[in-house]
C-alpha cells in the first residue's frame, strides 16, 4: 500500500490535528512524576500541578535536608485537600553519587585542553587545576582514555555547565585529565560521572538509611525510588531494610536504572522491582547517545510484558527555562508513550524550572493526545487499514526511504506507519502479551485478560475492577486497554495486635503510576466480595462516580471485575438513562 493511499483513504485524521484538544476527567491515561522543589513547593504552586495532571509527588534528597522536604510535604496535603486530587509521594535516594566539593562557591572556569586533577583530598581549595572529592576510590577505578563528566546539571546536555574530561594519567590517589571542553561550573556541589566504569560503593548509603527510617517511616512513602541501581541483590537489600521499618513494607520499589551495570542486569532487576525508572540523562553519558533509544525501546517492551509500571525521565529539559518545549521535546514524550511508559518523570523542569504547571499541563495534553490516538486506532473503522499497515514493516520503510520509491517524506504518513505498526494495534499487542504470559495463566490473569478483551469487544467506555490489594487492577493494565480502568480499592481490616486499622490508602495512591489506572477508595463497611450477584451497592457508587468525573454516560457500557462469593467474575452492563 502507497503511504500517499493512506492520506486518501482518511481524510479525517488531517482535519483532526487542526481540533483544538478537548480536556477530560483525567488529563492523560499515561501519569505523570514531579520533583517538587524551590520553584514548586507552596500550596498554590502544588494546586495548580495537581490540577494540571501531576499524581506522583518526588522527593529528592540529593539536595536539601529532611526538614525542608517536610515542609515541601506538608504544603502538598495541604493542596490535596484544597483540589481533592490524590497524590503519592515518591523518595529518591542518593546513592552512590561522586561529587567534586566546592566549599568557596566561588565559580570554577575550565578551558578545553587545559589539565585538571581530581583529588579525594578534601581540605584541598577547588580551583581550574585542582577539584576535590568525596571518593578515594577513583584513582583505583580508572584507567588512561577514560571518560568522566563533572557538573552541577550534568546530564540536562548543556555544554556550559558541565565538562568532559578524559583521563590522562593516574598518580597514587590524584586523577590528572585533560579538559575537552571549556565550561564554568557554579555552586558548592558537581556531580560526577565516570563513564562505564565500575564504583565500589553501596547502593543504599547510610544517609538514604537515615533518611528512609526517619523522613520516609514519618510519612509512609509509597515509593522508593533507588538511585544507581546495579543489580537484583540492590532491590532484594533494599526490601528487606523497608521490611524492618513498620507500615514501609508496604512500599514499593522503583529500580532507577542509570549505568551500564544497571543495563547488564536489567531482567533481574526487572524481575526483582516493583517497578523501573529509565534515568535517560545519566544513561546518555553511560551509553552513546545513538544507542539511548534502543534500550529504551527494549526495556519498555520488558516492563510491558511483566506488567510493571515503567517510568522515562528527561524529556522536556528545555522547559526548565522556557514555556514551550522545543518540537523535537514534545515528539520525544509522544515517543516514550507510544513505546509503552507508564509515567513521565519530570525532574530539573519542576524542581527549578520556571514554569512547573505549564510543563506538567504541556507533557499532559501531549500524552492525552497518544491516549486518543490509541483509542482511535482500535476501533473498528480502521480494521482493514490497520491489517494493511501490518504488512509494512519498518525494514520495508526503510527501504522506500532510501530507494526513493514512492517518496516517505510527508512526516505525518511517516509517523502513522510506525505508530501503528509498532504499538497501536490493540489486538496485536493483547495477543502478544497473552503470548509473552503462556499457558496455564493464573486465574487472576485469566480473568484480568478476559476483562479487557470483553471491555475491547463490547466498545466499552471504562473497566470497573474491585480490589482489596490492587493486583487485580494492575493486571489488567497490564493489557494496556484503550478505555481507564476504575480501580475501587476496598479497605480491609487489620490489627498489630496493640489496635486497628483499615488497609487501602498505600494500594489506592500505588495505582497512581500506573497507565490508566484511576484509583477510588471505597467505603470499607462494603466488602469487595458479593455474596450474591444482586449486592450492587458498591458498584452504584463506582458508577455514580464515573458520570459525575464525565467518564460514564447514558446508554454506556461498562465491564465489571469482582469477586461472587468464590468465584471471580467479569460482566458487561448497559446503563440506562
Amino acid at each position: 500500500m502507497h503511504s500517499s493511499h493512506l492520506l486518501l483513504e482518511e481524510p479525517i485524521r488531517m482535519a483532526s490535528i487542526l481540533e483544538p484538544s478537548k480536556a477530560s476527567f483525567f488529563p492523560a491515561m499515561t501519569k505523570i512524576v514531579g520533583t517538587l522543589g524551590p520553584k514548586s513547593r507552596s500550596v498554590d504552586v502544588i494546586s495548580g500541578c495537581l490540577k494540571a495532571g501531576m499524581s506522583v509527588a518526588r522527593f529528592d534528597f540529593s539536595w536539601g535536608n529532611p526538614e525542608y522536604h517536610q515542609e515541601t510535604l506538608e504544603n502538598l496535603k495541604a493542596a490535596v485537600k484544597i483540589t481533592k486530587k490524590l497524590c503519592a509521594v515518591m523518595l529518591d535516594t542518593v546513592g552512590p553519587e561522586l561529587q567534586v566539593i566546592n566549599k568557596s562557591e566561588k565559580p570554577i572556569s575550565l578551558k578545553a585542553d587545559a589539565s585538571v586533577v581530581l583529588t579525594p583530598d578534601q581540605g584541598q581549595e577547588a580551583s581550574s587545576q585542582l577539584l576535590p572529592i568525596n571518593f578515594d576510590g577513583l584513582s583505583k577505578a580508572v584507567k588512561k582514555g577514560d571518560t568522566i563528566f563533572i557538573g552541577q546539571y550534568l546530564f540536562t546536555g548543556s555544554e556550559t555547565t558541565s565538562v568532559w574530561l578524559e583521563v590522562s594519567e593516574v598518580k597514587g590517589d590524584d586523577v590528572v585529565c585533560v579538559i575537552k571542553n571549556t565550561a564554568t561550573l557554579a555552586g558548592s556541589l558537581f556531580t560526577l560521572h565516570a563513564s562505564q566504569i565500575i564504583i565500589e560503593l553501596p547502593t543504599l548509603s547510610d544517609k538514604d538509611k537515615e533518611v528512609i527510617s526517619s523522613w520516609g517511616v514519618q510519612n509512609k512513602i509509597d515509593f522508593l525510588s533507588l538511585s544507581y541501581t546495579r543489580h537484583a541483590e540492590d532491590v532484594r537489600q533494599a526490601r528487606e531494610y523497608l521490611s524492618k521499618l513498620g507500615d514501609l513494607y508496604q512500599t514499593q520499589i522503583f529500580a532507577k536504572i542509570e549505568n551500564i551495570e544497571g543495563l547488564t542486569h536489567f531482567d533481574e532487576i526487572l524481575q526483582e522491582a516493583d517497578g523501573i525508572i529509565l534515568s535517560r540523562g545519566n544513561l546518555g553519558i553511560d551509553l552513546p547517545p545513538e544507542k539511548v533509544f534502543l534500550f529504551q525501546k527494549a526495556a519498555l517492551y520488558k516492563c510491558n510484558m511483566a506488567g510493571k509500571p515503567a517510568v522515562v525521565t528527561r524529556v522536556v529539559d528545555s522547559m526548565t527555562d522556557n514555556l514551550r518545549p522545543t518540537r523535537a521535546e514534545a515528539t520525544d514524550v509522544a515517543n516514550a508513550v507510544l513505546d509503552g511508559s507508564d509515567a513521565i518523570l519530570l525532574g530539573a523542569e519542576t524542581l527549578r524550572g520556571l514554569y512547573p504547571v505549564e510543563t506538567i499541563s504541556i507533557v499532559g495534553k501531549i500524552c492525552a493526545e497518544c491516549a486518543w490516538y490509541e483509542w482511535f486506532y482500535s476501533h473498528d473503522e480502521l480494521t482493514d487499514l490497520l491489517d494493511s499497515v501490518h504488512q509494512i514493516t519498518m525494514e520495508t520503510i526503510s527501504v522506500i526511504a532510501l530507494q526513493g520509491i514512492n517518496p516517505i517524506c510527508d512526516a505525518v504518513d511517516a509517523i502513522t506507519i510506525s505508530a501503528a505498526e509498532k504499538v497501536f494495534n490493540q489486538d496485536l499487542y493483547f495477543k502478544k502479551t497473552v503470548k509473552y504470559v503462556g499457558e496455564p495463566m493464573t486465574h487472576l490473569e485469566s480473568i484480568a485478560s478476559s476483562a479487557v478483551r470483553a471491555a475491547i469487544k463490547v466498545k466499552a467506555s471504562v473497566i470497573i475492577c474491585f480490589t482489596s490489594s490492587g493486583r487485580a487492577a494492575r493486571l489488567i493494565a497490564k493489557y494496556r486497554p484503550t478505555m481507564p480502568v476504575l480501580s475501587v480499592v476496598i479497605p480491609r481490616l487489620k490489627t498489630n495486635q496493640l489496635k486497628w486499622s483499615f488497609s487501602g490508602a498505600f494500594e489506592a495512591r500505588q495505582s497512581l503510576i500506573v497507565r490508566g489506572l484511576f484509583p477510588m477508595l471505597a467505603d470499607p463497611r462494603h466488602p469487595a466480595e458479593s455474596t450474591s450477584a444482586t449486592n450492587e451497592s458498591v458498584l452504584k457508587v463506582a458508577l455514580d462516580h464515573g458520570k459525575a468525573s464525565g467518564v460514564i454516560k447514558s446508554h454506556d457500557r461498562v465491564v465489571v471485575c469482582q469477586k461472587v462469593g468464590d468465584a471471580s467474575v467479569v460482566k458487561i452492563i448497559e446503563l440506562e438513562d
